[in-house]
């Protein structure tokens, strides 16, 4: 790409540089992700449903920002995978809790670690202590306060 475009006024932008990297990354994410039957969207569900959160389909739309109708379908496509299961939550019976099955935490090892070997193609061009970096700063805007 001509490098003019690169200083061009909306490059300058932080919401126009992070779309753009958010983009690049969703692209090498879900290549990664595509042979576990899984995208972006719904590997944070089945990662958080591994950590033994046993999170709510509320708190995950909440957490990952996105619409619970949204959440409902990344939970229904992970349950027809067999790789979560919805359980009464314990802290409020008429709640539903998302908790990985044995396959779901085998999947999602195997997801991580290509989507760790896939971050490095468009991280490469930062050192390793860049990309701490940048994620520590991208937690601070995240999750300010």
């Amino acid at each position: 790409m001509d490098p003019a475009w690169q200083r061009s006024a909306v490059a300058q932008d932080l919401s126009f540089l992070l779309a753009r990297s958010n983009a690049l990354s969703l692209a090498v994410g879900n290549a990664a992700l595509r042979d576990f039957g899984l995208k972006v969207r719904s590997y944070p569900v089945l990662s958080l449903a591994c950590d033994d959160l046993r999170p709510t389909q509320r708190e995950l739309a909440d957490f990952l920002r996105l619409d619970p109708s949204q959440v409902v379908t990344l939970i229904d496509d992970l349950e027809r995978q067999g790789l979560v299961e919805r359980r009464p939550d314990e802290r409020d019976r008429r709640s539903k809790v998302v908790v990985a099955t044995s396959a779901g935490r085998r999947v999602c090892a195997a997801a991580r670690a290509a989507v760790l070997d896939a971050e490095e193609h468009p991280f490469a061009v930062l050192s390793p202590e860049e990309r701490e970096q940048l994620a520590d700063l991208l937690r601070r805007v995240a999750f300010p306060g």
